[in-house]
């Protein structure tokens, strides 16, 4: 396992050019290290091994240079591949195989919905937890917990927990408030009129929650 400081998770942007046709997975992360997010995931289904390995590979070097964490939606071989820092997987995939791909040099994130999953994905030696918060369009398949099911995983758990669904901005806070280490996004750059401008939005509202002793 990678041992994170759960404040490298505080902002965490993940790619898609869904929400927003026309708009760049590759512009979606240059907006995401310019504007101060910590973390950026590539999330990229729509494209075949090629194309995604050769993205993931660019956006390695971006990231690294700005010294941003980057990871690979669910393609733990084109992580591994790209030498990106790493993976996250969800339900539907083997953390424990996962981590095995990835050695122990690579971060790896897993989508849990509950404290049994929170507990499974600890004992594949996940480095972190995605939490579905509220409703999401970019991802209706994951059933939310609200507030009060991120404050019963957060307890339950050693590792840093990362709320995603319906984050902006104005809630940040919020979720910030019931003990995650940090905001995943998607809509709330991909979507907006200025994802730079968003981002850096978004990075005030995380560091005025630590700074008012959040």
């Amino acid at each position: 396992m990678v041992r994170l400081d759960p404040r490298a998770l505080s902002l965490y942007v993940v790619t898609s050019n869904v929400v927003t046709p026309g708009r760049t997975h590759e512009e979606i992360a240059a907006a995401a290290v310019s504007g101060g997010a910590d973390a950026v995931q590539l999330r990229a289904p729509e494209l075949d091994e090629d194309h995604l390995l050769r993205l993931a590979v660019s956006l390695t070097s971006l990231c690294a240079d700005a010294g941003v964490l980057f990871v690979v939606n669910d393609r733990v071989d084109v992580a591994v591949r790209s030498r990106a820092g790493g993976a996250h997987v969800g339900q539907g995939d083997d953390p424990r195989a996962a981590r095995d791909r990835l050695g122990t040099d690579r971060v790896l994130g897993v989508s849990v919905g509950n404290v049994g999953e929170a507990h499974a994905a600890e004992a594949a030696d996940a480095d972190y937890l995605g939490v579905t918060v509220w409703n999401t369009s970019t991802k209706p398949e994951a059933v939310p917990v609200g507030l009060e099911g991120l404050r019963a995983i957060v307890t339950e758990t050693a590792l840093p927990v990362v709320g995603i669904g319906g984050i902006h901005a104005r809630n940040a806070g919020e979720v910030l408030a019931a003990g995650a280490s940090g905001i995943a996004v998607i809509s709330a750059v991909v979507a907006a009129d200025d994802p730079l401008r968003a981002v850096r939005e978004l990075r005030v509202a995380v560091d005025r929650f630590y700074d008012e002793g959040g």
